[in-house]
């Protein structure tokens, strides 16, 4: 469990610090629709990191800065501070949490794979999507530091 929260999280909190740099402050309150602007997006994505693997950690979460930059910056030393020993024995962990208004309690495999990373993922891509919505050239390698494209590529 350790594998696929910690080192995961703090890839894409690097990731999303290189992007909100890349934006700037003014191209943060970019939003799609009706939906959080990308600052809140990006901001609940870096709470989840904790309300994921902290539970799996045996530890409890603990409360962040409100401050975008701040908050991705403790999240991720937060997470650097834990070792794999602590998630020893979590797969068999049930975790009590809440998603939006509804109480839940699941095993961990589930609240990793069926709630945690996906909503990790859903805030991220929408953090980035409200950008590229809003006309900031991200492209992929932005999004997960690996793809790199010349920049007379085309995806036709």
């Amino acid at each position: 469990m350790y594998t696929a929260t910690v080192p995961v999280f703090r890839h894409y909190l690097g990731q999303m610090a290189a992007i909100v740099e890349k934006a700037g402050r003014a191209a943060m309150t970019a939003q799609i629709g009706d939906s959080f602007s990308a600052s809140q997006h990006f901001a609940t994505a870096a709470g989840f990191t904790l309300r994921i693997a902290c539970p799996l950690a045996g530890r409890p979460v603990p409360d962040l800065p409100t401050a975008l930059a701040p908050r991705m910056a403790v999240a991720r030393a937060t997470l650097g501070a834990m070792k794999p020993a602590e998630f020893d024995g979590a797969e068999s962990r049930t975790i009590s949490h809440r998603a939006g208004f509804t109480d839940l309690e699941q095993s961990a495999p589930d609240f990793l794979f069926l709630y945690g990373l996906p909503n990790f993922f859903f805030h991220v891509t929408m953090g980035y999507a409200s950008l590229r919505a809003a006309g900031l050239p991200l492209g992929k390698g932005d999004f997960d530091g690996f793809h790199s494209y010349p920049a007379d590529f085309r995806f036709d």
